[in-house]
């Protein structure tokens, strides 16, 4: 909760899909106030681009070609042909690559790196790709309205459940590699599942029987078969696949909190579960990112943050592709006391998640932003 969405570091490696919420924990007080806004206060896959801030077209810097793996990962640049890996050069296809980032994420469109723009790139996020097969999937804006608030999207081709699997089975599949209990994750997952369900005419039930299952759930360490490795704290939190593929894959390296206020943990890199079972979720019934901060479907979240309220772009688009329960109240307004402005997921069988439609599947791989 991955090309089209977002994924791990490399984009050679990774992509991901899948939405997070922080608890109580304001900015301000989440980060220390001598960092940039988003730009966490320990190691990530992603620090060493903070060295690159104030590069502009024309340079030459060590670094830069770390940063086009990066950009080539989330979609803004095609990977490098194998006998020819990245240049340290910043050319013109670096700018225009930046240039689309910032119009994504709401900054000032330079094509240079800023400060914004490098502190936006290092915050955690989903895997899954922001932009696919050229195409951007968080540029999406409504006719109907001009301020730019219905910027829900979908992976290439709109994929969904079909009509007759309307009553989806969920098994939780892999947990040695996480301490969290197995009664904690049903609860957890219950939980995220039931948020898409009271919305849509769609049904979830867990079950044991992972053949019996529609969608599969597990904790993985670095490379676990699907072609996205995770990278270790932070960086990309968890990924998952574009319909019908139903693999969620989360990193078992995260400080994970479940069943308790996140925004107490003693780890300053602590993620909330729900909130990025939330966005995967998303990611697994077909919706791509959206640049509406406050979505769901945003694709970073900050740590000590709980962000698990659907707001009213991610409810117009699920309900675009399922349709609406007749019983759904609407969404609750959101304040700055229960939510934060980002969240993030993506995994692929020897593909992308993001090409995986494409191809035949999509990812997630969640992250924490400002």
């Amino acid at each position: 909760m991955t090309s089209a969405m977002g994924a791990p570091l490399v984009l050679r490696v990774a992509a991901v899909a899948a939405v997070m919420v922080f608890a109580a924990v304001s900015p301000a007080s989440a980060f220390p106030t001598d960092l940039p806004p988003g730009v966490p206060p320990f190691p990530n896959p992603w620090a060493a681009l903070q060295n690159l801030s104030g590069c502009h077209m024309g340079e030459e810097r060590q670094g830069l070609a770390g940063l086009k793996d990066y950009l080539s990962h989330f979609g803004y640049l095609p990977p490098p042909p194998p006998s020819s890996p990245f240049s340290d050069a910043f050319d013109q296809d670096l700018e225009a690559a930046i240039a689309t980032y910032q119009r994504n994420f709401g900054l000032n469109a330079t094509g240079a790196l800023d400060t914004p723009t490098v502190a936006q790139m290092v915050s955690p996020r989903c895997g899954v790709a922001d932009v696919i097969n050229g195409t951007s999937t968080m540029a999406r804006s409504s006719s109907a309205d001009p301020h730019g608030r219905h910027l829900y999207a979908y992976f290439p081709g709109a994929p969904t459940w079909p009509p007759f699997r309307r009553d989806l089975k969920y098994a939780i599949t892999a947990t040695s590699a996480t301490s969290i209990d197995r009664s904690t994750l049903s609860d957890v997952f219950a939980r995220a599942f039931s948020r898409w369900a009271a919305a849509t005419n769609l049904r979830f039930t867990e079950t044991a029987s992972e053949s019996d299952a529609d969608i599969t759930i597990g904790f993985h360490a670095g490379s676990h078969g699907d072609g996205e490795p995770f990278d270790g704290p932070l960086g990309t939190l968890a990924h998952a696949f574009s319909p019908t593929d139903g693999r969620f894959h989360l990193d078992a390296a995260e400080a994970w909190v479940a069943g308790s206020d996140v925004s107490r943990a003693s780890s300053p890199g602590a993620v909330d579960l729900e909130s990025v079972a939330v966005h995967e979720i998303g990611h697994l019934l077909g919706l791509g990112h959206s640049s509406v901060p406050d979505a769901i479907m945003y694709p970073t979240i900050r740590t000590g943050t709980r962000k698990v309220e659907l707001e009213a772009d991610d409810v117009q688009g699920i309900q675009s592709l399922y349709g609406s329960n007749p019983n759904f109240k609407g969404v609750t307004p959101t304040s700055p006391a229960t939510s934060s402005r980002e969240m993030d997921g993506g995994a692929g069988a020897g593909l992308r998640p993001d090409s995986v439609f494409v191809g035949v599947v999509a990812a997630v791989g969640l992250l924490l932003a400002p």
